[in-house]
């Protein structure tokens, strides 16, 4: 087990390592040293990360919900194992938090090691940096290429957010752009704020502008970094959650995954450099 960050304790959560940030207004945030996994953040006094209560919390299996880490691969798209394997390994927190009364930020990493050369030879650094204010999460992943060849990779930060009724969400800002339907294997552009009926499963070239989503009188603001070319927008419906054994039959209706993604073109960082891309979500 990672030794607390210095000015931090480790908790357990369903039986797995854990740190926690909070502030004054009563936001807080936790994470699990398995995966650097994001697994909530409550802001203006609301559960904004959607987590199966199915989910294998067994150290060695990913986690339905949150926000997982795909890299260097996302889904199925090259011979890793599904959307990589940095999920489904401990991180190390070794560095102190840093606290002030308006915002709370900490970070985890994972260095190149035995047992992340068993499925990829690179030598590389990944580092996940949290950052908490006031209503408002920032994500940061940064890729830190250690070896003397360019390093390639795909990815996301897999955020599923909480909704109270899928079929009443509204997601706005990606209309126009370019869009893939890996449902229907269709290519067009989006029309007019999406809605959700039935499973759903679209890659977006990424918006400039933030997205907006709204879900009753809840809206969230969802920005990325320009360093992730694409953004995701995914919900399993409810015949696909039927089928998957760590999420409820209903728990469709109540989450949307919104990422910041790298899917149809790899990234290339060269030899001792780092790539750095972001995920800002604010509550409106």
């Amino acid at each position: 087990m990672a030794e607390p960050a210095a000015g931090g304790s480790i908790e357990l959560f369903h039986g797995l390592p854990s740190l926690a940030l909070s502030l004054p207004n009563g936001d807080r945030l936790r994470v699990l040293l398995h995966g650097a996994h994001v697994v909530s953040w409550v802001a203006a006094g609301r559960e904004r990360l959607y987590l199966s209560p199915r989910s294998a919390f067994d150290g060695r299996s990913a986690i339905r919900g949150g926000v997982p880490i795909c890299f260097p691969q996302f889904n199925q798209r090259g011979p890793l194992p599904k959307h990589g394997f940095v999920r489904n390994l401990p991180w190390v927190a070794d560095v102190p938090p840093v606290l002030t009364s308006e915002a709370a930020r900490m970070s985890l990493r994972l260095p190149a090691s035995a047992a992340t050369q068993q499925f990829w030879p690179q030598a590389f650094e990944l580092t996940l940096t949290m950052e908490l204010r006031p209503a408002c999460l920032q994500l940061t992943l940064d890729v830190h290429n250690r070896d003397l060849v360019p390093l390639n990779f795909t990815g996301a930060l897999h955020t599923y957010l909480a909704v109270d009724d899928i079929a009443a969400v509204q997601l706005a800002g990606l209309e126009g752009q370019p869009e893939w339907d890996a449902l229907m294997d269709r290519h067009g552009r989006a029309a007019g704020p999406l809605r959700f009926q039935g499973g759903f499963d679209r890659v977006y070239d990424a918006a400039p502008q933030a997205l907006v989503l709204r879900d009753g009188q809840q809206r969230l603001r969802i920005e990325q970094s320009p360093g992730w070319a694409q953004t995701v927008v995914w919900n399993p419906g409810a015949d696909l959650a039927a089928a998957l054994p760590d999420l409820p039959a209903d728990g469709h209706a109540h989450m949307l995954c919104v990422e910041a993604a790298q899917v149809m073109q790899a990234i290339a960082v060269p030899a001792g450099s780092t790539w750095q891309g972001w995920q800002r979500l604010s509550v409106s």
